[in-house]
């Protein structure tokens, strides 16, 4: 039996904290997992950030309510989605997630949460596991599942590694040249192609 699990950011939506730079015009908040492989510091980064200058997951959530997916996101998941089973395995937040979630038509995501003061200051955030794209991957094989996984970024280079088939998707090109032995793809078709042949 397969499971496909994907990433969120960059695999199917646009990185949610480059927009949020973008919109607040806040360049530093560009930076993101194909940058820092390290994400408990990156986050630890991107509030000290959001505290010096006041904003919280009210003026974050503003911003995601205007991200739509990725042009054709929408359509390779839905396809993919009456093949096999899918799960979206993100190092994001639910409070971010879930206008996106909706948009995509309500795919399944395992993903972390964030801790927030009364004021809507983000103050913290909770991670669901450890590692947890390797993690939920070797427990999803522990219980039957061959995974297909595919990503853009450091943090997802361990859960390809550790399926049946793993794919890069339209990742850095400093990523692909580190892992040469992953197939790299940068559109859905040549995606869902291969993802159909290690079914």
């Amino acid at each position: 039996m397969n499971i496909v699990c994907l990433d969120l950011e960059g695999v199917l939506v646009p990185e949610i904290w480059i927009a949020f730079s973008e919109a607040s015009g806040i360049p530093e908040l560009k930076r993101t997992t194909r940058d820092e492989p390290d994400y408990d510091k990156l986050m630890k980064w991107r509030l000290g950030i959001l505290k010096e200058h006041g904003l919280g997951l009210k003026e974050i959530q503003e911003v995601i309510a205007t991200i739509d997916p990725l042009p054709g996101a929408k359509e390779f998941l839905d396809e993919l989605r009456s093949l096999t089973q899918v799960i979206i395995i993100s190092d994001t937040f639910s409070e971010f997630a879930t206008p996106l979630m909706k948009k995509l038509g309500w795919p399944t995501i395992f993903c972390n949460s964030l801790e927030v003061a009364s004021d809507g200051e983000i103050t913290g955030f909770k991670m669901r596991i450890a590692d947890s794209k390797l993690t939920t991957v070797k427990a999803l094989q522990s219980i039957g599942y061959d995974t297909i996984a595919s990503g853009d970024s450091y943090n997802d280079l361990a859960m390809i590694k550790a399926s049946k088939s793993g794919f890069l998707f339209r990742s850095t090109e400093q990523i692909i040249k580190d892992n040469p032995e992953l197939p790299a793809f940068e559109n859905y078709d040549e995606l869902l192609d291969e993802i159909k042949k290690a079914l």
